[in-house]
């Protein structure tokens, strides 16, 4: 690869950590053909996109990229693959049910929205996080079971009080 090829490389990797804000570091080595593709699938089908990329280009693309990524270029050895996703689990959720019927991808590290997280241990960690989606979903609700509360508290009240007052109006008659 020459010079040339590896700056565009660069840039391009620069560009796709910029514009994502949920990235994996993983280890494919040892997968044969056939896993590989079907690990290709899995991510595909759950709106990953997967790449494996030079540990060397892709260091120089965290140091050029205007995020943060604490301590993962110092994870960059052995083979790499980056997996992008804009659902901060979904990558997480793709390995973990990959491993079921082998022992790889390993998790080498992950950079969700400016969280760092390192090492293989740190997998059920990422698939229990909420996505931006779930979050919102989960606080809507909270926010409308008090109302939920009033409103069934003042039908079955105003049901209540009109049923007194039309007792008491026919007792005075």
């Amino acid at each position: 690869m020459t010079r040339e090829e590896k700056s565009i490389v660069i840039k391009e990797l620069t560009a796709q950590l910029t514009e994502n804000t949920n990235i994996y570091l993983a280890d494919i080595s040892g997968l044969n053909a056939g896993a590989t593709s079907n690990l290709r699938r899995a991510c595909f089908k759950a709106n990953v996109k997967l790449a494996v990329v030079k540990n060397t280009l892709l260091e120089k693309a965290m140091i050029a990229s205007v995020k943060d990524f604490g301590d993962l270029p110092s994870i960059l050895k052995g083979n790499t693959s980056v997996m992008y996703s804009e659902t901060g689990n979904a990558p997480a959720k793709v390995i973990k049910a990959f491993r079921k019927k082998s022992d790889k991808p390993l998790l080498k590290g992950a950079f969700i929205e400016e969280a760092i997280y390192l090492g293989d241990d740190q997998l059920d960690v990422l698939v229990d996080i909420k996505s931006r989606e779930e979050l919102i979903g989960d606080i809507i609700s909270l926010l409308q079971s008090p109302a939920k509360n009033v409103i069934s508290a003042l039908q079955s009240g105003g049901g209540k009080l009109s049923g007194i007052l039309k007792t008491l109006s026919q007792k005075e008659g």
